[in-house]
């Protein structure tokens, strides 16, 4: 499974728990205004978009969120905890 993780200054443990999981490949965008609308995009062959609630701009936030949509790539808001993140990830098919 692919994973584009938007959010969260840095990962820590929350990518290496990611991987335990099956996730073979995991892109992160830090989500703060500065990033341009250029690195914005979905890579393809992403199965997975991960929205880390507490540390985005909600303008790209809501902008992911659409092209993922759009692009029938299923999105998972989530806090920036392990503990709220697996639950979230529980109920996301592929992930257990």
């Amino acid at each position: 499974m692919s994973i584009l993780v938007i959010g969260a200054d840095h990962l820590g443990d929350i990518a290496v728990n990611l991987k335990s999981m099956g996730c073979h490949s995991l892109t992160h965008l830090k989500g703060r205004k500065n990033i341009g609308k250029r690195k914005l995009k979905i890579p393809e062959g992403t199965d997975l978009v991960l929205i880390m609630t507490d540390y985005v701009d909600h303008n790209i936030a809501r902008s992911i969120r659409d092209t993922a949509k759009e692009l029938f790539v299923p999105v998972v808001f989530s806090k920036r905890s392990w503990a709220y993140l697996s639950q979230k990830l529980k109920m996301v098919k592929g992930l257990s």
